[in-house]
């Protein structure tokens, strides 16, 4: 044989060893008596959702199911994409609330932070945003995530938020002798420009401002602006070019108007909304992030378990006023994204917000879609979660009754997929 007989020879058998090692497709076919898809059309009854290596590629009531797929059969269930969650502190609990947050490490809410997310993603939220978290405990845990070491959802996160000293998102549980502040705070445009730069270094996804005052810290008021227009311009200018987005922490009047026209992308809470902040929000496109189902917590349980009574009176003055405004708002067409705060309640419950959503003013459909596509617009994922179509990734839930007909079947997820892995199946 000559030399160059054998090298093609060579060429080929390698050739075909490597074709021989490329690993076959993992192909799973999900079948469901009905399909939600997101996108606001009415159901498909049946359908056949078919994923292969963790994307889903057909969708439809006659798909071809592949011989080599698997299929799980979920028989009259409703199937749905799966859930956004865009206000979230999953390092957080009810009980890291008032002076015992005192006692909370870094390490603790990280610990926290790993059981919260498995609970998240059981109750059908296979996407968070996570808004504000110490030592930035959420990079960790979204990397630990991501790289398969933990069970959890996609998460955006963004480590320390950012505020004024003495504001929310700062701590004033300490007198002045420990001189702390946390490390989040920024005063002034240069210094808050430094200060994203900074959470971005670190892994910041999205930024997260204080605007106003809070309803869970201590010393301030929700109604009273705290970063000025001219620091929130600075910070949106520098988030901005380094391709972040910017979710200002805003109850106050004021300081939501200011922060929609600082260019912020979402407004969390948004309980004093006015005429006109509404309509700043729909003229430049801000969403609004509205926590209208914490409120039942924080005045039932909030003493029980550590908030501050100046907390409870504050949340007593605003937790209806907030939920008239949401109907308000959405009545006038402002864009609105599902966030409801998750860590001031316990974990796992975000579901129970969709009934709220539909009592002050949204159809079931509406409100599914404030946690689907409307919140993957906010992201900026549209390409990635918030619909059940090809091209995206394979996140599922299903529950067993129809939440057109009652929203609060959400409450009771009995099937989760994510990224074509099966993560839970009661319906079997």
């Amino acid at each position: 044989m000559t030399v160059s007989v054998r090298f093609a020879s060579c060429l080929f058998l390698c050739a075909a060893g490597l074709l021989a090692a490329e690993p076959a497709p993992v192909r799973v076919a999900v079948k469901a008596g009905r399909l939600i898809d997101g996108r606001g059309g009415p159901p498909v009854s049946p359908v056949v959702v078919l994923v292969e290596n963790g994307k889903i590629v057909a969708v439809g009531p006659t798909v071809t199911v592949p011989p080599d797929a698997k299929v799980v059969d979920l028989g009259s269930a409703t199937l749905l994409p799966g859930l956004i969650e865009m206000h979230d502190h999953l390092t957080g609990t009810p009980a890291n609330q008032g002076y015992q947050a005192l006692a909370y490490s870094t390490a603790r809410e990280a610990i926290d932070g790993v059981a919260n997310a498995e609970k998240t993603l059981l109750a059908g939220f296979t996407t968070v945003r996570n808004v504000g978290a110490g030592g930035f405990a959420d990079v960790a845990l979204r990397d630990a995530i991501a790289s398969g070491e933990i069970s959890g959802p996609r998460l955006v996160v963004s480590g320390p938020a950012l505020g004024i000293t003495g504001g929310h998102c700062d701590s004033n549980l300490l007198p002045a002798d420990f001189h702390y502040k946390r490390e989040g705070v920024a005063d002034g445009p240069w210094e808050a420009r430094a200060k994203v730069r900074e959470v971005v270094k670190y892994g910041a996804d999205v930024i997260k401002i204080c605007a106003s005052g809070g309803v869970l810290s201590k010393g301030d008021l929700p109604g009273t602006p705290q970063y000025t227009p001219e620091e929130m311009k600075a910070i949106v200018e520098e988030a901005h070019r380094l391709g972040r987005k910017v979710a200002a922490h805003a109850h106050g009047t004021q300081s939501i108007k200011e922060a929609i026209q600082a260019g912020v992308d979402s407004i969390e809470h948004a309980s004093l909304i006015d005429d006109e902040g509404i309509r700043l929000a729909k003229e430049r496109g801000a969403y609004l992030v509205m926590d209208i189902y914490n409120d039942d917590f924080i005045l039932k349980d909030g003493l029980k378990v550590g908030m501050l009574p100046e907390s409870i009176e504050k949340e007593k003055q605003l937790g209806q006023v907030q939920r008239d405004n949401f109907r308000r708002a959405f009545q006038a067409g402002a864009k609105m994204a599902f966030g409801t705060d998750g860590g001031v309640y316990p974990h796992g419950d975000n579901a129970k917000q969709f009934a709220y959503m539909v009592q002050y003013g949204m159809t079931p459909m509406q409100a599914i879609q404030a946690a689907t596509v409307n919140a993957a617009d906010l992201l900026g994922w549209k390409d990635r979660v918030g619909s059940v179509e090809p091209g995206k990734y394979a996140d599922l839930i299903a529950v067993a009754g129809d939440p057109l007909a009652d929203i609060r079947a959400l409450e009771t997820v009995g099937f989760v997929m994510k990224g074509g892995e099966v993560v839970k199946n009661e319906l079997k």
